[in-house]
């Protein structure tokens, strides 16, 4: 612990609400300052955009972009030197092109991101930092404007789909630690005056204490609630394991874990609302968001999404390569993200707008299991959806064919329960050794987010 935290932990709830509110304050200002009403009218602007204008759209931001980073940053002028390109290529560089340009791979992001790939005129600003939770953490430039501009994008796309804005009052639960870990009673949450903001320790949710969390969530005037989608979830599975009188709120957004349709059914039941997904990321090169028809859809404007076909088990899997439209300073061009999607047939949304459709943010590649014929999957919530007696269920692929899995049981697991999982596991993976413990919790990472899947196997 640092001293600055020791400090904090020592001191009275009341001062700890005011450090966490001049801390709100300073990130208001920087997120919703300067230029931000601006693009956040830019952004409504372009919601109902045809497909013609968006290719228009994003191939003139494309050659903007492409002939900046030849220009001014020297990890693209080298690559796409050695590639062949020249910078007369990019001055009517068109969309279907961009398949020609070399990846970004992670591992580039990570070796260079603080050096050769950011641009000779950045702005000023800082770096933010991944939890590093598969390896190397990334290193992200955010200037400023680039922050209001992202910003902008969050608060079109994600709370005003969801009905909600950055004025209303809304509760928060993620990997902050905000309540000291010693602390044993209630409150459970930290305040942020300058935003309305309620912050909920993950660390002290158990089923113990979650009418403390309900309680607060109901008592204070809270509007929406948003966090980590597992920690969400589990403040829903509890309160009605307890019969606790369901909440009515405006709209709940999870991101940042895999978000089942056990989990939204629960989540539903007890906010009193419905709960709308999102991904992003610290990149800040994509925005994945559900409209109000319950579609997923991806942002034209914040970052050009191509996809990689990948052999799955089942669905129609993709990996994401993003090129972000939005950070000139670090610019993120076919950068290999990490990430998997099932991708839809469907073009046309009942909302109307045309963006792209993404039918289920699926996960991590980090966290995929890949089996030795090369097929893959994320995503396992389809073998034990009909199953009962299931809390929580974590996947470890120790290798190619020999999985763990860490169950949480419900009072209604048994033995035909543990057949059952091992029937439907091995009918979809194959003749496999499969081991299924049985365990009070499943811890989570640094950061408090569950993994679902852990794969110990070297991805190729």
């Amino acid at each position: 612990m640092s001293f600055s935290e020791r400090i904090y932990t020592a001191l009275p709830i009341y001062w700890q609400n005011s450090i966490v509110s001049l801390y709100g304050y300073y990130w208001r200002n920087r997120r919703f300052g300067g230029h931000f009403e601006n693009n956040l009218q830019e952004f409504k602007s372009r919601e109902f955009w045809d497909n013609r204008q968006w290719n228009v759209f994003q191939e003139r931001k494309l050659r903007t972009l492409l002939i900046h980073a030849y220009t001014t940053v020297p990890f693209y002028r080298d690559k796409y030197s050695n590639e062949g390109f020249q910078l007369e290529d990019f001055m009517n560089f068109k969309l279907e092109f961009l398949p020609s340009l070399p990846f970004l791979e992670k591992e580039e992001l990570r070796e260079f991101g603080a050096t050769t790939l950011l641009s000779e005129k950045k702005s000023k600003g800082s770096f933010y930092t991944s939890s590093g939770s598969t390896g190397t953490p990334t290193k992200i430039f955010f200037s400023p404007g680039f922050h209001r501009t992202w910003s902008a994008a969050f608060e079109v796309r994600y709370r005003h789909w969801a009905g909600v804005d950055r004025f209303n009052s809304r509760g928060m639960i993620g990997g902050r630690v905000v309540v000291p870990a010693n602390q044993v009673d209630p409150p459970f949450y930290r305040f942020n005056k300058a935003e309305r903001q309620y912050y909920f320790s993950i660390n002290h949710l158990s089923i113990h204490t979650v009418e403390a969390y309900t309680d607060a969530i109901r008592k204070s005037g809270i509007e929406y609630f948003t966090g980590y989608a597992n920690s969400v979830w589990l403040i829903a599975k509890f309160a009605l394991q307890k019969n606790i009188p369901p909440l009515s709120l405006k709209s709940v957004i999870t991101s940042s874990e895999k978000l089942t349709v056990s989990m939204r059914h629960d989540i539903e039941k007890f906010y009193g609302c419905k709960v709308f997904d999102a991904y992003s990321g610290i990149e800040a090169c994509g925005l994945i968001s559900e409209c109000p028809c319950g579609t997923l859809h991806w942002s034209p404007d914040v970052g050009i999404m191509e996809t990689l076909e990948v052999k799955a088990i089942d669905g129609n899997l993709s990996e994401l390569v993003c090129t972000g439209l939005l950070n000139f300073d670090q610019p993120l061009i076919r950068y290999r993200i990490g990430d998997l999607v099932e991708t839809s047939n469907n073009s046309i949304c009942g909302c109307g707008r045309d963006f792209p459709i993404i039918k289920e943010i699926v996960g991590r590649t980090d966290d995929i299991v890949t089996l030795k014929d090369g097929r893959r999957l994320g995503s396992f919530n389809r073998f034990f959806a009909d199953l009962n007696g299931i809390k929580k269920l974590q996947v470890i692929q120790n290798d190619y064919d020999e999985f763990h899995l860490n169950i949480v049981p419900t009072e209604g697991f048994n033995e035909s329960t543990q057949a059952a999982i091992a029937e439907s596991f091995q009918k979809r993976i194959g003749n496999v050794r499969l081991e299924i413990n049985l365990v009070d919790e499943i811890t989570t990472s640094k950061n408090g987010k569950f993994k679902a899947v852990i794969s110990k196997v070297k991805h190729k």
